[in-house]
């Protein structure tokens, strides 16, 4: 309804897990990163735990998009089977021929074989588990003896528990102290902060097609935190009902009339987090008159010393301190006036400002180069995503850019290029240029063992914008 009036291609905030939308920042790109990492290299049953609507199934249908080929994924959504329905439903999915009315014995055997014949092949197959909290006591038993299938040094069968706070619960217990022993890894996906939100907010409007600067206001964020608790889902429901609003009202800002409607038409239980906000609580009232009295005296302190300084001129020390708001002063005048009913565009930030002390040579080439090619690419055109890390870890591209080269990979198809969209600076390597998806993931297929080690996977050059 209000996709033309903001600009848009397609509804920002749907609460269906939709891929394209998926926020690496507040940690949870290098939460995938690292779950690839465990399930690729037999590092037994991982449990990932968070609170309804953190963004677990968002995670979960990423991560199956992002595992290497040669990975067969099993996805189990219900979480009621029984023990022996689990094994049925296993075998299912891997298409064992298998009798209808088999045992549970001769269901376990035809699976084993059936993993050991993949692992000889090279294959490798992970069960991802959804709503593992609500499984019975006896299921999550048998996920513990499927652990248990090996061959040789080698887990045969990879299990990914995704869970709420609940599931910690019930593997505290001392019955299920066998199965909390065989869980590796631990991933918790923590609510988000004030920042992080407003990252999130101008993220999935970017990624939904709006060019023009952030209309959330900073009151308009601060409200959406605090009736969210940080939840990712609750953020979309209210960010969707504050544009509705907007558009009724005919604004292109968000502030707090229009997120105080969208509160109003809200109805969040009270039973997350145990009714509890997990973020940081005010002082009590001592604390605050303390605080109070703190403030003065310190007030007083800087008077003084301004006072004492008046005369001295002041000289920069450092770089300096961005501004947290990361939208243009509303006074800005634009290159091209827009239409007043449509927010100014502003062109996309290509490179950092400044290059991170000690940046390697060949990350500078291929920046560089990244900068040119962006700007001549349509929106409509399919590139490989080879890997992406923070602006600090610098070091870590122009290795991987040194093996690249050194391996006998196309530099002139190998571009760097800057984006701070996830909310945190980070530089990221791609590869080629497709005319669609299909030819990307064909290229990737023929790509030299160097390229193929990042796992690339296909994006459209309208993400980096």
């Amino acid at each position: 309804m209000y996709l033309e009036h903001f600009g848009l291609d397609e509804p920002p905030f749907r609460i269906t897990p939709h891929t394209d939308f998926f926020f690496d920042g507040a940690n949870r790109g290098a939460t995938l990163d690292a779950l690839v990492y465990a399930i690729t290299h037999d590092e037994g049953i991982v449990k990932v735990s968070g609170e309804v609507g953190s963004g677990k199934t968002m995670l979960c249908r990423v991560l199956m998009e992002r595992l290497p080929d040669n990975v067969i994924i099993i996805y189990l959504a219900n979480p009621s089977l029984s023990r022996e329905d689990i094994l049925y439903a296993i075998a299912d999915e891997l298409r064992l021929n298998v009798p209808e009315n088999a045992r549970a014995a001769v269901v376990l055997r035809a699976l084993q074989d059936h993993l050991i014949k993949s692992f000889s092949e090279g294959r490798q197959v992970v069960v991802l588990i959804d709503e593992a909290h609500a499984m019975p006591v006896e299921t999550l038993e048998e996920i513990r003896l499927l652990s248990n299938l090996e061959a040789n040094r080698n887990k045969l069968l990879q299990l990914v528990l995704f869970g709420q706070p609940e599931l910690n619960d019930v593997l505290a217990r001392p019955d299920m102290r066998q199965l909390k022993e065989r869980i590796t890894h631990n991933f918790g996906l923590e609510p988000l902060v004030r920042d992080d939100i407003s990252s999130y907010l101008d993220f999935r409007m970017r990624a939904a097609g709006y060019r023009g600067p952030s209309i959330f206001s900073p009151v308009a964020v601060k409200m959406i935190a605090q009736t969210s608790l940080g939840l990712t889902r609750r953020i979309n429901i209210l960010a969707d009902k504050a544009l509705l609003a907007a558009f009724s009202s005919g604004s292109h800002q968000i502030g707090p009339r229009e997120v105080q409607a969208a509160i109003r038409d809200c109805e969040f239980s009270a039973a997350t987090y145990a009714g509890v906000d997990p973020r940081p609580k005010p002082m009590n009232k001592p604390g605050i008159v303390a605080g109070v009295v703190l403030a003065l005296i310190l007030g007083v302190v800087v008077v003084v010393w301004q006072m004492t300084q008046s005369s001295v001129p002041v000289q920069a020390t450092g770089p300096a301190v961005p501004s947290p708001a990361p939208s243009p002063p509303s006074t800005a005048v634009p290159a091209s006036p827009a239409p007043a009913s449509v927010p100014a565009v502003p062109q996309p930030d290509l490179a950092p400002t400044e290059k991170p002390s000690g940046t390697g040579p060949l990350t500078q080439e291929r920046l560089k180069a990244g900068q040119s090619w962006l700007k001549e690419m349509p929106d409509n055109r399919w590139f490989l995503q080879l890997l992406a890390k923070d602006v600090e870890q610098h070091a870590q591209i122009e290795a991987f850019l040194t093996k690249a080269a050194s391996g006998g990979a196309d530099m002139g198809k190998l571009h760097v290029y800057h984006s701070d969209l996830s909310g945190k600076p980070r530089y990221g390597v791609i590869y080629g240029d497709y005319p669609s998806q299909d030819a990307a993931l064909a290229a990737a297929r023929k790509l030299p063992p160097v390229l193929q080690s990042a796992r690339p996977y296909p994006r459209q050059v309208i993400r980096l914008r």
